[in-house]
């Protein structure tokens, strides 16, 4: 009996020794947080010897974990994120700029959350997502279960803007960088008992430069002691406000440290840090060459920071080069989440290197970047920028000495090389530059005015089309088309978002579809003012927000395929027409 009774209690033993190893196993698993600012410099942290502002719990993430000196994104937003997302170059992505649907993902590429949903993961993505609207390209078709932020490439006002909350349109609430934060907070806070990976693309310090009092009065009036290399060019309102906007970042993300600690998730929780492109004007910035727009070292060079107490030693500086085509198989590796992809991943895992023990030498490679018509290389010694000069950046971090005259046989590797990855570039944007914009693959399509062509007298609002609308409708022969492909046929509700003046009312309005036609006359005159813009901190900005009431047209019956969605007026009974903001189409019925 006793010996029964040892050999069940050795057996019980045994089996919670293993559930309790598996349960630790579990527990172990890490998640995942990561920051992508928008348009902030790699000089714009104190950390890098700006004492123009306090990044403090930027700066902790470097003291507490390691920090890569030499890590590359892309000259501008878009192609920073499909790189990061799926480990590729952005061209062979189907993305090439942007705006007009070029910063679109194409939807056959496998995804960062893609890979840790399949994993088990809850996945949740808080702010500017800027890789495609419409289904199959929104952020909900690509791995992530909620998101709560904006996906265009830019947004017009960042107090209490209209949002996008899982394909739903609703209004943010206060600054939307802190919104933003409160959101992934939430999400933190209900999935504590199971891993995941909350992705937080910040807004800022993305233009218009809005902020607000409490950051900006540090900053007013403010005389840098830290300049731009060029002094003429540098944009003193500009700089303070982006200051003022990284220090809120800085807060926000303290918000989020301090609530893994809360939660006791901070040993369980990978925390990375980084941008998507140089600074969005000429501020101090280490003394390096250009900025946001730029293949130069100051366009490309970002900081990048990643935190996992226990597995990442504190304090390590890396000075390998890296990029953020290395983040997709760095952080698969770490959370050792399969990195099964549908097609290749050119992006190399540094994960060794974070750690303390690389397996085997680090490899020199060649890292690119091409935007604009430019393309530059980036070695471990070297950059050679688009004209060919040869810059060691090691010594000359400034691009001030060229020498290629010096190391001939390097130059003429290097130029070769990127003559070649430029003609592979070339091909991929030709492949990519006839894509309709997507409806049918989702209950709801919106279709934005920063989507459609206007012809006649119809103008945007803003230079930039991102977050515009469409005005100065004067003429019954003017209209405003969408590209686009139908994905599932059937009966479609029509909505247009507009304003007009009270003498605009009986304006007939259209939308066809081939032979299919909806068609309503307005019956509500809608004409509120342009948002306030008194907290934009830099004068005679091109953005320009109000808003703008539903309008139902009708139903459209459209056809699967692709052709021209042209919204039109073909009655008007005052000076002009409306003013349009988004058509959006509705399923209702086959």
């Amino acid at each position: 009996m006793i010996s029964g009774l040892r050999s069940y209690t050795l057996v019980l033993g045994l089996l919670t020794c293993l559930l309790g190893n598996s349960l630790s196993a579990e527990k172990r698993r890490p998640n995942l947080v990561v920051f992508l600012a928008d348009d902030q410099g790699w000089g714009d942290l104190s950390a890098h010897g700006n004492s123009n502002l306090a990044t403090p719990n930027l700066d902790s993430l470097a003291k507490d974990g390691a920090s890569l000196e030499n890590f590359y994104v892309c000259a501008v937003c878009a192609p920073t994120r499909a790189e990061f997302l799926t480990g590729r170059y952005h061209f062979r992505t189907g993305v090439s700029g942007v705006s007009e649907g070029t910063g679109r993902l194409n939807p056959d590429e496998t995804t960062l959350s893609d890979l840790f949903k399949a994993s088990g993961y809850a996945t949740g993505a808080f702010g500017k997502w800027h890789n495609g609207t419409q289904a199959p390209y929104h952020p909900l078709d690509r791995g992530f279960d909620e998101f709560y932020g904006f996906t265009s490439g830019h947004w017009g006002h960042y107090f209490s803007p209209p949002l996008d909350h899982n394909r739903k349109q609703v209004k943010g609430k206060g600054y939307l960088t802190d919104d933003l934060i409160d959101h992934a907070i939430r999400f933190i806070g209900q999935n504590r008992d199971q891993p995941f990976f909350c992705y937080v693309p910040f807004n800022t310090p993305h233009s218009p430069f809005y902020v607000d009092d409490k950051f900006y009065g540090k900053f007013d009036g403010f005389d840098p002691a830290k300049r731009n290399r060029n002094r003429k060019k540098e944009d003193l309102p500009a700089t303070r406000a982006a200051l003022a906007m990284c220090e809120n970042i800085d807060w926000n993300v303290g918000r989020v440290l301090k609530k893994l600690d809360a939660l006791g998730l901070r040993e369980e929780t990978i925390v990375v840090y980084f941008s998507d492109n140089g600074p969005n004007s000429f501020r101090w910035n280490g003394g390096m060459k250009g900025k946001k727009g730029s293949v130069d070292e100051g366009g490309l060079r970002s900081p990048f920071l990643i935190r996992w107490p226990g597995e990442i030693p504190a304090g390590r500086s890396i000075s390998q080069v890296g990029g953020a085509i290395d983040l997709l198989p760095t952080l698969t590796e770490l959370a050792k989440v399969p990195a099964k992809t549908a097609k290749p991943i050119e992006g190399r895992s540094f994960a060794a290197l974070l750690r303390g023990y690389p397996k085997g030498e680090w490899t020199d490679r060649k890292l690119f970047s091409v935007w604009g018509g430019r393309t530059t290389v980036r070695t471990a010694r070297f950059r050679m920028d688009e004209r060919g000069a040869l810059f060691d950046i090691q010594k000359d971090r400034g691009q001030h000495q060229n020498v290629a005259d010096q190391y001939p046989g390097a130059a003429a590797d290097l130029r070769k090389a990127m003559a070649a990855h430029r003609r592979e570039a070339d091909q991929y944007f030709a492949a990519n530059a006839d894509r309709p914009f997507t409806v049918g693959y989702a209950e709801s399509t919106t279709l934005p005015a920063r989507d459609g062509v206007p012809h006649g007298t119809i103008k945007r609002s803003s230079k930039a089309p991102n977050n515009s609308f469409f005005t100065n409708w004067t003429s019954e022969n003017d209209s405003i088309t969408w590209d686009i492909k139908v994905g599932t046929a059937g009966k479609y509700r029509a909505i247009v978002h507009y304003t007009c003046p009270a003498q605009s009312v009986g304006t007939k309005i259209r939308l066809e579809w081939g032979e299919s036609m909806a068609e309503a006359a307005v019956a509500e005159a809608f004409d509120p003012p342009l948002w306030d813009k008194s907290k934009e901190r830099v004068a005679k900005s091109h953005y320009f927000v109000k808003d703008f009431k539903p309008f139902k047209l009708g139903v459209l019956n459209l056809t699967a395929g692709r052709k021209k969605l042209t919204l039109s007026a073909p009655k008007i009974t005052g000076e002009r027409a409306i003013d349009v903001y988004s058509v959006v189409l509705e399923k209702v019925g086959k």
